[in-house]
């Protein structure tokens, strides 16, 4: 029971961070004064941090680690290429075009995080 109500925690935080992320790139790109509301800032702190404890957690549930899952680690350097593009795409990206670029191709490394996620390969689009 304890690992299902952890591994729902951990969905239902993704789905929300990649919201979050959407929604905020959105307004990024329209140069919305909603990005300015403190809610928007704290929030997916909130989220991010309660997604890293759940993952960290299920991956002790079940005793893998990211050394002997090479889909676990996959995950891992994915996840902070994903932070990185992110922090460009909403805060560092100089230009607009870069900001854009980033946080398309940052959406791609989410949806590979969640493929890896899904069938267990660091190749997933081969499964």
């Amino acid at each position: 029971m304890e690992y299902l109500a952890v591994k729902h925690l951990h969905m239902t935080c993704v789905a929300v961070s990649y919201a979050l992320f959407f929604v905020r790139g959105i307004w990024m790109l329209r140069a919305s004064p909603l990005l300015q509301q403190r809610w928007v800032k704290v929030a997916p702190h909130i989220v991010d941090t309660l997604l890293l404890v759940s993952a960290i957690t299920l991956a002790y549930l079940l005793g893998i680690s990211p050394l002997a899952e090479p889909w676990l680690g996959a995950k891992i350097i994915a996840l902070l290429i994903y932070i990185v593009l992110g922090s460009v795409a909403l805060k560092r990206g100089k230009t607009l075009r870069i900001r854009l670029a980033a946080w398309l191709v940052a959406q791609g490394v989410f949806f590979y995080i969640v493929a890896v996620a899904i069938t267990r390969d660091v190749r997933p689009w081969l499964n």
